[in-house]
C-alpha cells in the first residue's frame, strides 16, 4: 500500500435496516475502496433476515470475500472485540478471527482488553492478557495478521496502561489501532497519544467526536461511533501529520453513525490528504 487509504466501517449503518450488500454498494459508491466488517459468532436472525450487515463467523469467509470484491472493494479488518480477561471466551473468538481475516485478505484484527469483572484486581486482568495473547498470538504470526489493541476500555484509553498492555507479550503482530474519538472522550490528549504509538499503528479508527457526547469526555471508554470526520474537534490534518512522519501507509477505517457521516467523511479526510 503505497499511501494512507481511507476506509469505511460497516457498523455506519447498523441503524439503516440493510444487509451487509446494501453497505457494501454504499461505501463504494461514496468512493471508498476498503470497508471494515464486524464478526459474531453463530447466526443472528437480524442479520439473517437483511437488518444488519455483521458477518458470522461460520459463514466461508471466501464467500464473503467474494461478495466484497464483487463490490470492488477490500477488506482492511475485521472487528472482532473480545474479553481478554476471559480466554475461555477470546481465545477461540481471536483465532478464529485471525483465520478469517487471513482468508478475507485482510491483515488486521481489531479488538481490544474488553470489559474487566469488578472484582479483577489489575495485576490479575493483566496475567490474563498475557495469557490469552501467548495463546492467540502465535496464530497471528502463523497468518501474518495484526492483533491490533483498539483504545475502548478502562486500561486501553489511557496511554500509560495502553502501554503496558503492549508490553506485556513481544510479536512483531501485536500492534495499534488507534481510535481517535475513544482516546479523546476518555479524556486523553489524542495527539499525544498517536505520537507515543506511532510507529505500532497498523490500521485507524478514524473517528470524530462533537454534539451531544461532550458532555461525557472524561467520564467514558469510548463512544460506538462519532460524527462525520472533520464535522467534530478532531484537526485531521495533525492526525494525518503524525501518520506520516511515523512512515504509516495503512487504512483510516472512519467510524461514524450514517451513510450521510460517511459520504462527508471521505471528501474531508480526502481533502485533507491531498494537503501536503
Amino acid at each position: 500500500m503505497a499511501a494512507i487509504q481511507v476506509g469505511l466501517n460497516t457498523e455506519a449503518f447498523r441503524h439503516a435496516d440493510k444487509p451487509l450488500e446494501y453497505s457494501l454498494a454504499a461505501i463504494r459508491g461514496q468512493g471508498y475502496r476498503f470497508c471494515e466488517l464486524n464478526m459474531l459468532n453463530g447466526r443472528d436472525l437480524l442479520c439473517e433476515a437483511g437488518y444488519y450487515g455483521a458477518v458470522s463467523m461460520e459463514r466461508d469467509p471466501l464467500e464473503v470475500r467474494a461478495v466484497v470484491e464483487r463490490f470492488g472493494l477490500k477488506v482492511s479488518a475485521v472487528s472482532a472485540h473480545a474479553p481478554m480477561a476471559q480466554p475461555e471466551i477470546s481465545i477461540p473468538f481471536l483465532v478464529r478471527a485471525i483465520e478469517y481475516a487471513d482468508a478475507l485478505g485482510a491483515t488486521c484484527v481489531c479488538t481490544d482488553e474488553g470489559v474487566v469483572p469488578d472484582w479483577m484486581t489489575k495485576r490479575q486482568a493483566y496475567d490474563m492478557f498475557y495469557y490469552t495473547l501467548r495463546r492467540v498470538l502465535p496464530a497471528a504470526e502463523r497468518h501474518k495478521v495484526h492483533i491490533a489493541l483498539e483504545p475502548h476500555q478502562k486500561y486501553s484509553v489511557k496511554l500509560k496502561t495502553y502501554l503496558e498492555i503492549l508490553d506485556l507479550v513481544k510479536s512483531p503482530y501485536f500492534n495499534c489501532n488507534p481510535d481517535t474519538g475513544n482516546i479523546f472522550m476518555a479524556g486523553q490528549d489524542p495527539y499525544a497519544f498517536l505520537e507515543a504509538i506511532a510507529k505500532r499503528i497498523v490500521h485507524v479508527h478514524a473517528k470524530d467526536i462533537g454534539g451531544v457526547v461532550m458532555g461525557d469526555r472524561g467520564k467514558v471508554t469510548g463512544v460506538p461511533s462519532g460524527c462525520a470526520c472533520g464535522e467534530g474537534v478532531l484537526d485531521w490534518k495533525r492526525i494525518i501529520a503524525i501518520l506520516r512522519k511515523s512512515g504509516f501507509k495503512g487504512v483510516l477505517s472512519v467510524e461514524c453513525s450514517s451513510e450521510e457521516q460517511g459520504r462527508v467523511s471521505i471528501e474531508h479526510l480526502n481533502k485533507v490528504l491531498k494537503t501536503k
